[in-house]
């Protein structure tokens, strides 16, 4: 099965397998690790599985999760810029919040941390919240996702077998 080159889309997110969705958590995972690592880390000593805490966030595109005019801000990115938007508003989110999500002691307060971090003045603010999502991931390119992409499919695939 190949990857969808369109750069606009979700692919698979919403079939039976969700094998898409379950991809790209898997690379927001990927990308956590190089950009956040210290997250990265609790989550893994912790055994939280990225599914666990992000997958409203990609499922529903953050509608629900994100107030409607930041959602609608995200959107208008989205469908400008691809679905590396995704990416840049999850670890925008979690790279804001390192500290609190840190200060998780259990596998129930990691998933507690991440519900919280789509609340608040920083989300409030959707002119600032933009400029922070393409400020503080850093470079993030559609090369690198695909990449991702194609690394955490296979892994995944393999995994199901």
């Amino acid at each position: 099965m190949t990857l969808c080159t369109c750069d606009h889309c979700v692919i698979d997110y919403y079939t039976p397998a969700m094998l898409g969705l379950k991809t790209d958590q898997e690379v927001l995972g990927e990308l956590v690790r190089a950009k956040v690592p210290a997250v990265w880390q609790i989550m893994t000593e912790h055994n939280v599985m990225w599914t666990l805490v992000v997958s409203r966030w990609f499922i529903c595109l953050f509608i629900d999760i994100l107030p409607v005019e930041t959602v609608l801000r995200i959107w208008d990115c989205l469908f400008y810029e691809g679905s590396k938007i995704i990416f840049r508003v999850a670890l925008t989110l979690i790279k804001h919040n390192q500290a609190q999500i840190l200060q998780a002691r259990s596998f129930p307060d990691i998933c507690d941390r991440f519900k919280d971090v789509t609340k608040g003045g920083f989300v409030d603010d959707c002119h600032t919240f933009m400029q922070k999502i393409f400020a503080e991931p850093g470079s993030l390119s559609m090369a690198t996702i695909n990449k991702l992409r194609e690394t955490c499919r296979a892994r995944i695939m393999a995994q199901e077998l």
